[in-house]
């Protein structure tokens, strides 16, 4: 499977996001996911093996529980291939963030202005 074909679907995304935040239980992760798309055990169990089976994902057995947590390799690979685009939009963000920048100015400069006048 094709990165972007993991990462394409909102269930593995949202998995990889809990699991980036620290190490989860195979119980939690499906606790949180069983919450926020209604979806079965086995359902999400299928999406964890999906993210383990194409290296998004690593476990970890401690006594009955499987712990799993994010391996970033995969992610390094997309970040390298969107890297190549990246120079399409970093210019338009740094022009946006002048602007913005600019606007907050002009703003402080009228409110002292009118200030100073009253």
């Amino acid at each position: 499977m094709h990165a972007f074909d993991i990462l394409g679907d909102p269930v593995r995304r949202r998995i990889l996001e809990l699991i980036h935040a620290g190490e989860m239980s195979s119980g939690a992760v499906t606790e949180v996911i069983r919450a926020e798309f209604a979806i079965s055990q086995p359902a999400v169990s299928q999406h964890l093996k999906v993210l383990r089976d194409n290296g998004f994902a690593t476990v970890r057995t401690e006594g009955t529980r499987r712990l799993y947590s994010v391996d970033t390799t995969p992610l390094r690979e997309v970040d390298r291939w969107l890297d190549t685009f990246r120079r399409n939009w970093t210019p338009h963000l740094d022009a946006l963030t002048t602007e913005i920048a600019r606007g907050k100015r002009a703003r402080r400069n009228t409110a002292t202005h009118k200030e100073s006048t009253s």
